[in-house]
């Protein structure tokens, strides 16, 4: 990808690196459309696999990582992204709590190796899927699976502004109200994760009378417990609720702890 001509050769660079992921959030950005322009005009987009296969040179002004650290390489590589970039910002649940492969967590990672592989002795990986910030210093984590692109376009915007991104830190039950939805819960006896889920996917299988699965991860201050003796009340039994904390989110703090709380 190259930016227009209007951009000038002095433009912040920017890098979006790819780790344990599935692209998702990198794809928001391509996503953005009309405003991915206004990027392109607004920074030197140096490198990013998405859209380019340019060889990595030199260092970054802004870095954007999607994934989490699952093996001994991306544990050395994710350094040298660090020591290359000025300022790095996490994209996605992957990099900002472990991802859906933090499963490996709560399991023996060689057991998973051996079902899924003919020959898990050539398989080098990791014991555990980490969040980036368990690694190198993180300036800012955008949350989401995947994340939603107008959020990302003001990490960037504020990123080219100097000043710290504005992001709700609100549980998606906000969301809800602004958007006029009956709580699915109240209304009908669903299930929902809304209540403790970070805001940011505008509410969008409340909308559809659908519980949250919690794709953000866990609000600024989550009352899980108290969440999951509604859920209990519901019909959820100590399995269902170890499982309802253990998906995009599973490594985040609030909902491994939960999670721990329902063990066998």
């Amino acid at each position: 990808m190259s930016a227009t001509h209007h951009r000038t050769s002095s433009a912040p660079r920017l890098a979006v690196w790819k780790f344990a992921s599935c692209d998702g959030c990198q794809l928001s950005l391509l996503d953005c459309e009309d405003e991915l322009l206004a990027v392109a005009q607004a920074l030197d987009i140096a490198y990013f696999p998405e859209a380019t296969r340019a060889p990595i040179r030199g260092n970054y002004d802004l870095s954007l990582v999607e994934g989490s650290i699952t093996t001994p390489h991306d544990a050395e590589r994710i350094q040298d992204v660090r020591r290359r970039s000025r300022a790095l910002i996490t994209i996605g649940a992957c990099a900002t709590s472990g991802g859906i492969q933090a499963l490996r967590n709560f399991a023996d990672v060689r057991d998973y190796a051996s079902i899924v592989y003919a020959r898990p002795d050539y398989i080098h990986t990791l014991a555990t899927s980490t969040p980036i910030s368990d690694h190198v210093k993180v300036d800012f984590e955008l949350r989401g699976c995947p994340i939603d692109k107008g959020q990302l376009i003001e990490v960037i915007s504020s990123f080219l502004a100097g000043r710290k991104p504005t992001t709700p830190s609100h549980s998606v039950c906000l969301q809800c109200k602004l958007k006029g939805n009956v709580c699915v819960m109240v209304a009908h006896g669903t299930p929902c994760l809304g209540p403790v889920t970070h805001a940011g996917c505008g509410a969008l299988c409340p909308s559809y009378d659908r519980g949250c699965y919690g794709c953000f991860g866990p609000a600024e201050t989550p009352n899980a417990p108290s969440l999951s003796a509604r859920l209990s009340a519901l019909g959820m039994d100590e399995e269902a609720l170890r499982r309802v904390y253990r998906t995009f989110n599973a490594q985040a703090e609030a909902f491994r702890e939960e999670s721990e709380r329902h063990d066998e």
